[in-house]
């Protein structure tokens, strides 16, 4: 039986805490996670100085979607960078 190739398991995963660290803050990357997937919104005009209306990088943003006007399907527009532990 041939493996199924998952381009998610070729990801770096990252702690919580480094993830915080990518909050436009303390390192220059923005980053935000949905779902167990990191996502580098650094080139946004909307996540400038990582902030995002009341939502800030560095987070998992899961349980905030719920609040925003958009769907999921936002962060499609933007470079998978890694998995969250």
């Amino acid at each position: 039986m041939e493996a199924i190739f998952d381009p998610m398991d070729e990801l770096q995963t990252y702690t919580r805490g480094q993830l915080a660290l990518r909050n436009g803050q303390d390192k220059p990357q923005i980053w935000v996670a949905f779902k167990g997937v990191i996502y580098d919104v650094s080139e946004s005009k909307l996540w400038r100085n990582g902030k995002h209306y009341e939502h800030w990088a560095g987070q998992d943003l899961t349980d905030e979607l719920k609040d925003a006007p958009h769907s999921e399907k936002v962060f499609e527009k933007f470079k998978t960078v890694g998995k969250l532990l």
